[in-house]
């Protein structure tokens, strides 16, 4: 086939339907690819699949495209050859300069304006028309449709020959399957067995989308070669190659064509970039519904993997990597084993919980509080508006915090450390079982990474500015001082964002602070009957607005950020990424936490000295049976808040209301709408889907929710529990929009899930410390501890409440500070009671520590020491007791690795048995030569002694 029937433009006059090459009346050339429309343009028969229009030759990709249409006319484009660009870039260019003088009723500065569009359109037609030559040149198959249903958007589809698919294939060095296969082996008989018993039981959760039983031989896999085809299953060439593999193929063929000019080169992403090309995607294998015939692997997606209905079944990851390509596949997979992994986690949370709800009766604190016989009388809780109140009136809140504040909190910090040990190690295993059974072993990065786009512009824009007399060999290239103008902003920009967190965190404070008083003062009896309750729970919700605002604020500024810095490559520009928004999301989701944490209660005061911020407003204080209350529903509601917010309203209730618009503006009905949706073909309805963005949000989240389930648990054991729930939803909703919602992304290989890694790891580690100083220092865990062996009579907790609280006389209030009502309850108060070890009024040093308070601290010092050391190191022989890789897969991949050089050895000396064949014949034949004849064998064992080597 010539070059100039490669390319196969589709124009719109003279079409006809007849599905074969059918030469048209009263012409005897033959026109290949007229098979979309009649004479008339109507639409008689089109492939809806994804094929060319002769219905034979898969679209392995898709360019689109603006069409201009300058005075009302659609430029079209005829067939492609060698002499057709210069002549049309000569026409273009003389009809740009020849132009007809500007009619008198005509506006000069529109027609400027229309005059300078079409230079800019005839611009984009030339770079694309050369770069189309360019993909023609390396023997990609070309089709245009410009006559499509969405008007102003034209289609160039490309197709990638066997030849070409085999060529590249040998160049990226992808592994292919032989026709050598070799016997899988599990273990030992009875790990065998166990293997099998296990797999026989759980066969009802297992996706129906391949073979029920596990497989027993597995084809070896080599690096491509165009010498060595013998060696793979040819049989049938179609299937060899699956959509995945040629979509890959082609898109490095697209980012390796240059569109080139004087210091200027530009790739698919450059001209993505620039706008030359609108988009760029590969396309879906077909539709979800089913047509009666065999299914296709996306309908099988959509039926075992992205339906609720099916969401107690494992996840077919094996599909997911056939259909997206390995990185997504592995994110899927780690999804799979973190959601599996939450469930004894969530197991052991709710007995903790339970545990907490049994003994809440048996509780000595929480009993001595709801006791009315005791009749402590607290100090005020504001300045002025508040006043003295009695103790048990908070018996409601402390009975909730020994659901949360018991023993069993503590057992349950050193489980969580050891489960996200454990965690780590698993899903390393499964992931070298992956690498292994997905050929990735011996994957490396040491594949050429490309330029990005706007890297090579800011080149080429650097290029143009330096002097005509600086040297042409040097590569010019981005330095660190062309960057150091947004390294300075980015810096500017982290640290003030970081600082508007902390200031909205402060801003909720004062809010608490300033409605507790608002609510001490109001006439109104519901108001003032639970007003901790009231201020607790509506900041909570204010914090959680904030974050899932700021969550997509800092989200654009991290982008954008990146984007000033210039990145050379994706896979750098992905890294500075990743860390500017954890670092902003990870600091606005926390802020609020930590503050609950370790600094609320803390920086108080006393009585008669308390410390005071922005004028007259008196820092919080915590309940009398600690902050941990409010910890928690802090995390609850951050927790669910952002899971069913985000997911719900942001992933599922937004592209419905944007469906839901899209329809009310559209003039069809539902019915004329769907028959239409059925005439379109594939390409046009992947156009529609939302394009792919990648996993990194979707990692993002899971971080997050990582933190929360970790760091503070020991303050809410149903954290797991929440995220549990959240997963199982959250799988079936990322896997509905990865199948119908978006368009289908480039296949990218990975051996494991990168930078995501080293944070998880990073967070397991800083969860012990954290969870050892709220159990330290935010519960009364230490305090009960210390006075049951040090203080107390019996050598229980009876007592401990009245231990706990220190005495302050009403006389040393400062001016303008006592309660106004001071006779609330009813009585003339002398002395009021608040929560703290200091000396009374009449000792030697009044107010201040007492000598309790200090071995209290001193034990929750040692208390963090020995608790952070103790989980560390068993963690660590965790860590060590389990192998990073399997057994089987070791033994596995070191037979795997035997067996290839085997059959390279078998290669070589099959090789060397016509050459030494060859040899013998020549010697033998020789002396019937002439003189000339002998320098043949001379040379053969040169060739011998090279194919050996």
């Amino acid at each position: 086939m010539r070059r100039s029937e490669i390319y196969l433009p589709v124009p719109g006059e003279d079409k006809n339907l007849d599905g074969d090459f059918r030469e048209k009346e009263g012409n005897n050339e033959s026109m290949p690819m007229k098979t979309l429309y009649a004479r008339d343009g109507s639409l008689l028969h089109a492939q809806l699949g994804p094929y060319f229009s002769d219905g034979q030759r898969r679209v392995d990709y898709v360019l689109t495209y603006s069409i201009q249409k300058p005075s009302g006319v659609r430029r079209q484009s005829s067939k492609f050859d060698d002499s057709t660009l210069f002549q049309r870039l000569r026409r273009s260019m003389s009809t740009r300069n020849s132009r007809a003088p500007l009619q008198p009723k005509e506006d000069p500065e529109i027609a400027a304006t229309d005059q300078q569009a079409n230079f800019h359109e005839d611009d984009k037609r030339f770079k694309r028309e050369e770069f189309e030559q360019n993909l023609l040149d390396m023997g990609l198959e070309l089709e245009k449709d410009e006559r499509t249903k969405i008007p102003g958007l034209g289609f160039l589809k490309i197709h990638a020959p066997w030849t070409v698919l085999c060529r590249e294939a040998e160049m990226m060095k992808l592994k292919m399957p032989t026709t050598k296969v070799y016997e899988v082996k599990q273990g030992t008989n009875i790990v065998e067995k166990i293997r099998l018993f296990i797999h026989k039981v759980t066969d009802p959760l297992h996706p129906k989308v391949g073979p029920t039983r596990l497989e027993d031989v597995k084809s070896l896999s080599l690096p491509f070669s165009r010498e060595k085809q013998h060696l793979f299953d040819l049989s049938d060439r179609d299937l060899f190659f699956d959509s995945k593999t040629r979509s890959s193929i082609v898109y490095e063929v697209l980012k390796r064509i240059r569109w080139t000019r004087p210091n200027y080169s530009m790739g698919i992403t450059s001209l993505l970039a620039n706008g030359v090309y609108t988009s760029a995607f590969p396309l879906h294998d077909g539709d979800v519904e089913g047509d009666g015939e065999k299914p296709n692997d996306r309908q099988l997606l959509f039926e075992e993997w992205a339906s609720y209905s099916v969401f107690y079944k494992y996840q077919p990851i094996g599909l997911i990597r056939k259909y997206f390509g390995e990185k997504v596949g592995l994110y899927f997979a780690w999804l799979g084993v973190y959601t599996q992994m939450l469930i004894p986690a969530a197991i052991v949370g709710v007995i903790v919980f339970l545990y907490g709800c049994a003994t809440v009766d048996d509780n000595i604190p929480s009993m001595e509080i709801c006791d009315p016989r005791n009749n402590i009388t607290m100090c005020p809780l504001c300045d002025q508006v508040c006043s003295y109140w009695k103790l048990v009136t908070a018996c409601g809140t402390a009975r909730a915090s020994h659901l949360f504040d018991n023993p069993a909190t503590v057992f349950f910090s050193v489980f969580m450390a050891l489960w996200a040990v454990l965690f780590m190690e698993h899903w390393k295993r499964r992931q070298m079982r992956l690498n292994y059974i997905w050929d990735l072993t011996d994957y490396g990065m040491e594949e050429e990474d490309h330029n990005r786009a706007e890297y090579e512009l800011q080149v080429a824009e650097k290029t143009m500015r330096q002097d005509q007399g600086a040297p042409k060999d040097e590569k010019v290239k981005l330095t660190c001082t062309d960057r150091m103008p947004a390294y300075l902003t980015t810096v500017v920009m982290m640290g003030f964002m970081i600082s508007v967190t902390f200031a909205i965190a402060f801003g909720v404070i004062l809010y608490r602070i300033s409605i507790k008083a608002a609510l001490h003062i109001s006439s109104y009896p519901a108001a003032r009957s639970n007003i901790r309750a009231t201020v607790k729970t509506t900041a909570a919700i204010i914090n959680l607005i904030v974050i899932i605002i700021l969550d997509e604020i800092y989200a654009y500024i991290a982008r954008w950020l990146t984007i000033l810095e210039v990145p050379k490559t994706d896979k750098s520009f992905e890294e500075r990424l990743i860390f500017k928004t954890f670092i902003l999301k990870f600091v606005n989701a926390f802020t609020p936490i930590v503050y609950l944490a370790f600094f609320r209660g803390r920086l108080v005061g006393r009585p008669g000295k308390y410390l005071y911020v922005v004028g007259t407003y008196r820092m919080e204080e915590c309940a009398h049976a600690g902050c941990l209350m409010e910890l928690c529903i802090q995390l609850c509601i951050t927790m669910l808040g952002k899971q069913l917010i985000q997911n719900n309203l942001f992933e599922i209730g937004i592209p419905k209301l944007k469906k839901l618009l899209r329809k009310r503006k559209s003039e069809l009905t539902s019915k004329q709408e769907e028959e239409l949706n059925k005439t379109l073909k594939r390409y046009e309805k992947d156009h529609f889907l939302g394009p792919f963005v990648g996993i990194n949000p979707e990692y993002m989240e899971m971080i997050i929710q990582f933190g929360m389930v970790t760091l503070f648990v020991a303050s809410f054991p149903l954290a797991p529990l929440f995220a549990l729930l959240n997963n199982i939803i959250e799988i079936r909703l990322d896997a509905k929009k990865f199948v119908m919602e978006l368009r289908r992304p480039i296949a990218a290989k990975a051996k494991d899930i990168g930078i995501w890694y080293n944070l998880l790891r990073g967070l397991s580690k800083v969860a012990v410390i954290v969870n050892a100083f709220v159990i330290a220092f935010t519960s009364d865990f230490v305090p009960r501890l210390v006075y049951q062996y040090m203080y107390s009579p019996d050598g229980s907790l009876h007592g401990f409440v009245n231990h706990s609280l220190s005495y302050f006389e009403v006389k040393d209030f400062e001016p303008g500070t006592a309660p106004i009502q001071p006779h609330h309850l009813g009585y003339t108060v002398d002395v009021c009671r608040y929560k703290d070890y200091r000396e009374p009024a009449g000792s030697i040093t009044p107010y201040a520590l007492s000598k309790e308070f200090w071995a209290i601290l001193a034990v929750r010092l040692a208390f963090v020491i020995i608790f952070q050391n103790l989980v560390m190191l068993m963690s660590d022989f965790v860590d060590w007791l389990i192998p990073d890789i399997p057994k089987d897969i070791s033994l596995q991949i070191h037979r795997e690795k035997l067996l290839m050089l085997d059959h390279f050895m078998k290669e070589e000396q099959g090789k060397k048995l016509p050459v030494r064949d060859n040899y013998n014949h020549d010697n033998y034949t020789s002396p019937s030569l002439d003189n000339g004849s002998p320098s043949q064998p001379r040379s053969r064992p040169k060739f011998q002694a090279k194919a050996g080597w």
